[in-house]
């Protein structure tokens, strides 16, 4: 089984990103399950704005969007800005869109039987609400939830700690990542087996 995290923090490499921080020790919890897989940071790479699985003129998308299709698992790592996903998650999720057109040989679109999990970071209110976006996104597209499929760190208000920053893995965060490793590779197995019927 693989799993990808697609990382849309705001910020390029090398600069820090507890985004990445979440996702990196989320795709620990997967390996530990024999889940294999990679972290991209979408900052890094030039992907378009708008809806289609290639927009040309040096896109980058539809090279991510191959890693998407190879994957059993997608994770979605996002800040949470002004009590919203971050822009660079928005346009993942616009792009991820297309893949409603997209279909198998029995109708179904490519990414049914693929199951996708959300992070969230922030030093403010709103993970619940960011992930809720997130999720009802995500499942339009066709990806599968399954329970806990969520893990999240969000400081004091008007609190200036960054996750990265914390000495030591709160427990509640460490816990709800190995329960979201362990139901995600759970969900995606019982998928793999079984996949569902064309409609």
């Amino acid at each position: 089984m693989r799993a990808l995290a697609l990382v849309c923090t705001l910020n390029a490499s090398p600069a820090p990103s507890s985004s990445q921080h979440l996702a990196e020790q989320v795709m620990a919890q997967f390996a530990h399950q024999g889940v294999q897989g990679e972290v991209v940071r979408v900052a890094d790479h030039d992907v378009r704005s708008g809806i289609g699985v290639d927009l040309g003129d040096g896109d980058a998308w539809p090279a991510i969007r191959e890693k998407v299709l190879a994957a059993d698992i997608l994770l979605i790592a996002t800040p949470i800005w002004l009590g919203h996903p971050s822009s660079v998650c928005q346009r993942v999720l616009e792009r991820l869109n297309a893949e409603s057109s997209e279909t198998d040989d029995e109708g179904r679109p490519l990414v049914y039987g693929k199951v996708a999990a959300v992070a969230v970071v922030g030093n403010e209110d709103g993970a619940h609400k960011v992930s809720a976006d997130v999720f009802q996104g995500l499942n339009d597209v066709g990806f599968s939830l399954a329970p806990g499929a969520v893990t999240y760190w969000v400081g004091e208000a008007m609190h200036g700690t960054d996750y990265q920053d914390l000495d030591e893995t709160p427990d509640a965060v460490a816990s709800t990542t190995k329960a979201l490793a362990a139901n995600a590779t759970h969900l995606a197995r019982l998928l793999t087996g079984s996949p569902y019927p064309a409609a």
